[in-house]
C-alpha cells in the first residue's frame, strides 16, 4: 500500500468488491436484510462468463435488481456494451516461396479481410452513442499467426477478432458484416478460403436512468450513473432482471496491469453503500 492505495493483481479487478461485498454483509443486522437478498459468486468471467451462464441456465435465480461487481470508480454504470470473439481462419495453398504461382498465401487472404474489417470498424466509429466512451461499436484483432517457414507460401492463417457492440445493436449485425466481406473476397480471391468461428456472442445492456436502483445508488454515493465500455456479466443478467446496473471500486484502466489499483477510501465507501442497498425496500 502506498498513500491511501492498495496495488496488486485483482485489487480493483474484482477482489476489492468482494471484500466490500463479504464485508457489507457481516456489518449488516440480519433483521435488517431485504428479504430474497442474493450474494451470488461465479467462475470464470474472464473466459466468457462461464459461472453466470450455467447460474441462469439452472433456472435457481431471476432477480428484480441485480448490481454486478466491477470497478467503476464507485459510479453506477447503468449501460454497457456486449462482448464478441471470433476465431477466423483463411486457407491458401503451400508453395516453394521461389514459386508462389503454385500456391496462394493465406497470409494475403487474410491481411485482406483485415483490411475489410479495417474498414468496418471506420464505417461503424459513425453510428455512435454519446453516453459510452468511445461512443461507437469498437473491433480489435487482438493475435495473429500462420505460415510454417520464411520460404514457403502460407497454406493458413488464423486471427483473433473482437468486437464491443453497443446496446440496442443486433447481436449478430458485425458477424453478418463480415460474412458478406468474405464473400466479397471469395470472388476476387476464388483461391482462398475462410471460416468463422464464433466463441463468443454476448448482446450489451442498458438500464432507465431513472430506476430505482440507479437513483439510488447516485443518491449513495454523490455520483452520477455512467456506462461502461467493456464486457461484464450485466448483460447476461439482464436477460432476467428488470434493472441491472455495474457498480464497484477501482478504475478499469488499472487493470490487468502492473499497476492495479484500489483507493483505500473508495473500499470505505463501497462498503458502506453495498450495506445500504442490501436493507433497501
Amino acid at each position: 500500500m502506498a498513500d491511501g492505495v492498495l496495488y496488486g493483481c485483482g485489487a480493483c479487478d474484482v477482489k476489492g468488491f468482494l471484500a466490500c461485498l463479504l464485508t457489507a454483509a457481516g456489518m449488516s443486522e440480519g433483521s435488517r436484510l431485504r428479504s430474497g437478498l442474493r450474494l451470488l459468486l461465479t467462475a470464470d468471467e474472464e473466459v466468457g462468463c462461464v459461472g453466470a451462464s450455467h447460474l441462469l441456465a439452472s433456472g435457481l435465480i431471476r432477480p428484480r435488481r441485480a448490481v454486478i461487481g466491477e470497478p467503476t470508480s464507485l459510479r453506477c454504470a447503468r449501460a454497457g456494451k456486449g462482448y464478441c470473439l471470433a476465431e477466423i481462419a483463411a486457407f491458401g495453398q503451400q508453395a516453394h516461396s521461389a514459386h508462389p504461382e503454385q500456391g496462394a498465401s493465406a497470409i494475403y487472404g487474410a491481411a485482406r479481410l483485415i483490411t475489410a474489417i479495417e474498414e468496418l470498424a471506420d464505417q461503424l466509429s459513425g453510428e455512435r452513442d454519446s453516453f459510452f466512451t468511445p461512443g461507437f461499436t469498437t473491433l480489435n484483432v487482438g493475435t495473429i499467426q500462420g505460415g510454417t517457414a520464411k520460404n514457403v507460401v502460407a497454406g493458413q492463417c488464423s486471427f483473433l477478432l473482437e468486437w464491443r457492440p453497443l446496446p440496442g445493436q443486433p447481436v449478430d449485425g458485425v458477424h453478418q458484416a463480415i460474412l458478406r466481406r468474405i464473400e466479397e473476397l471469395r470472388q476476387a480471391h476464388p483461391e482462398v478460403s475462410y471460416e468463422i468461428n464464433l466463441l463468443r456472442q454476448q448482446e450489451g445492456f442498458e438500464t432507465d436512468g431513472d430506476s430505482p436502483l440507479v437513483r439510488s445508488i447516485e443518491k449513495l454515493t454523490s455520483r452520477a450513473a455512467t456506462s461502461i465500455p467493456f464486457g461484464s456479466e450485466a448483460s447476461l443478467l439482464s436477460t432476467v432482471a428488470e434493472e441491472v446496473v455495474v457498480f464497484g471500486p477501482g478504475d478499469m484502466r488499472t487493470a490487468h496491469s502492473n499497476r492495479e489499483c484500489v483507493p483505500v477510501a473508495e473500499l470505505q465507501q463501497a462498503t458502506e453503500c453495498l450495506k445500504a442497498l442490501m436493507s433497501l425496500p
